[in-house]
């Protein structure tokens, strides 16, 4: 347990680690900020794409998935490029420095949602496509408005698909590492700290880190099977 809670000077421990304690720390805040904005995006694109006479519907949905298959590193050249462009384009136009468009957590956090924001969308699709349209019907005839409708029907019905993409999306923003490695600043994600570390020759406090790391992800995991078949039965 020394590699846990080991204070030193031979062995320091995880929680006593500046390095990977901070770097978890910046994790959260990036997997936190991703799944909040993929899980608002991916549901109102969700609700965009099951509208019947939606123009250009297919192109996008092509679109949208498009980065299923694009390898991160691409994503992560893509749009570092991208942003290094807007952001000369603004300054020489508009003379604005817009420091989010510059390599750091905002980058990583907004790259990071460009991509994540696909799988979001396809998990709430799933379960909107089996939704009983005549629910709202009954509702509208009830008096109910557009905004109780959705409010109180519809998205209670897609709340585990909700909860669901929002684990997927935090999920995969903790564990990212190829498209976060070209949009990160000088405060590294929890992956490429561990990345630097084992290429230097990293201590066993890097085995506990990823003990640490398989216990919290199994509770998340059976947390959200816990509450997605509490809301089913209901």
């Amino acid at each position: 347990m020394d590699w846990f809670i080991g204070k030193g000077p031979k062995k320091v421990g995880l929680f006593y680690h500046p390095m990977n304690m901070t770097a978890i720390l910046i994790s959260l805040q990036v997997a936190l900020g991703v799944a909040l904005l993929s899980t608002v995006v991916g549901t109102c694109a969700a609700f965009l794409f099951e509208q019947e006479e939606f123009p250009f519907k297919r192109a996008l949905y092509l679109l949208m998935i498009a980065p299923m298959v694009v390898p991160g590193v691409i994503l992560g050249i893509s749009i570092l490029s991208f942003a290094n462009s807007l952001g000369m384009f603004l300054e020489k136009t508009v003379g604005v420095d817009l420091r989010v468009l510059s390599p750091g957590l905002p980058l990583v956090t907004f790259g990071q949602t460009s991509f994540i924001t696909t799988f979001v969308t396809l998990v709430i699709i799933a379960r909107l496509k089996k939704f009983d349209r005549t629910l709202e019907e009954a509702a509208y005839n009830l008096g109910a408005t557009r905004f109780e409708v959705i409010w109180h029907i519809t998205l209670k019905y897609l709340r585990p698909s909700i909860i669901g993409g929002a684990a997927v999306a935090f999920l995969l923003s903790f564990e990212n590492f190829n498209t976060t490695l070209f949009l990160i600043g000088s405060k590294p994600t929890l992956p490429i700290a561990l990345f630097a570390q084992i290429r230097d020759g990293g201590s066993p406090v890097v085995n506990a880190v990823s003990v640490f790391l398989m216990f919290c992800m199994s509770v998340i995991a059976l947390g959200n099977l816990y509450f997605a078949r509490k809301s089913q039965a209901q």
